[in-house]
């Protein structure tokens, strides 16, 4: 939420103002609850935008960026972005990382896919390995910094610790007895 506001903060753009078909205008009404064009009459669905996430670990500490943007502006949360058009999600996990903590890293499996009621961002999770680069704070961080997993600082968004949960757990499962 917006400080000193009851009203939810929305991570990016409004929806559409004019129909892609025929560029008309679009207004509220349709059943479905989907902006209707008040000219040719069709429904502008609005899809979901992808975002992807990597979890890294480094030396059995958690990764996590501080984040410099909004939403969550100070807050702790992992490497994460929007998924361009054209790109494979794993590509941009793995660039998130490196544009957010200069650490170069493969992805390894995928955690999860989340998404919420309500909510516009559909998250790939994965897990990731470095492979290459030096820890910095990258434009869109304050800080980069590792944790203990029992020692995680306040995190950003309802849903992240549900997800450290998650990632822990399948990590455990990939874990071979006597390895």
């Amino acid at each position: 939420m917006t400080p000193g506001s009851d009203t939810p903060q929305i991570h990016g753009p409004p929806g559409p103002q004019y129909c892609a078909f025929c560029s008309g205008p679009l207004a509220d009404g349709h059943d479905s609850g989907f902006p209707v064009c008040e000219s040719c009459g069709r429904v502008s669905y609005l899809d979901p935008k992808l975002a992807a996430a990597a979890m890294v670990e480094i030396d059995n500490e958690l990764l996590l960026v501080r984040r410099a943007i909004q939403p969550a502006y100070g807050k702790w949360s992992f490497p994460s972005g929007y998924v361009n058009r054209g790109e494979q999600v794993e590509r941009a996990a793995e660039r998130e990382v490196l544009e957010e903590t200069g650490l170069e890293v493969r992805t390894d499996w995928l955690v999860g896919l989340y998404s919420e009621p309500g909510k516009s961002v559909v998250l790939a999770v994965y897990s990731a390995s470095v492979v290459g680069g030096d820890l910095i704070a990258g434009d869109e961080t304050l800080d980069s910094a590792t944790f203990p997993y029992d020692r995680l600082p306040e995190l950003a968004f309802g849903g992240d610790a549900k997800i450290v949960e998650e990632w822990l757990t399948g990590k455990a499962g990939r874990t071979l007895p006597g390895a």
